[in-house]
């Protein structure tokens, strides 16, 4: 696991694919419980492509000097992302 906030990611390797690549991540917080936000996407191996952008949001404890993730709650799709984005707008303005 990673050391710092900077180096987490949610990259991921099988077989010499890359089936889970990050696109880019957002740091929301940091210290002893850090929240990651990520742009991603998953190989198809049918497809022999990646998928439309995905986003997922992790939730991690540093413990004994390394990150552990303790949750994730993955966006399902592009119109669910763009719902919780009209959510929170809708709220802040209030």
């Amino acid at each position: 696991m990673a050391e710092t906030v900077e180096e987490l990611t949610v990259t991921y390797e099988d077989g010499g694919i890359e089936t889970v690549k990050e696109l880019d991540k957002k740091v929301l917080t940091k210290g002893a419980w850090a929240t990651v936000i990520y742009r991603y996407q998953d190989w198809n191996r049918a497809k022999e492509e990646y998928s439309p952008d995905k986003f997922t949001i992790r939730r991690y404890q540093k413990r004994d000097g390394e990150y552990q993730q303790k949750s994730k709650f993955n966006i399902s799709s592009e119109k669910q992302a763009k719902e919780i984005i009209v959510a929170l707008e809708g709220w802040l303005a209030e």
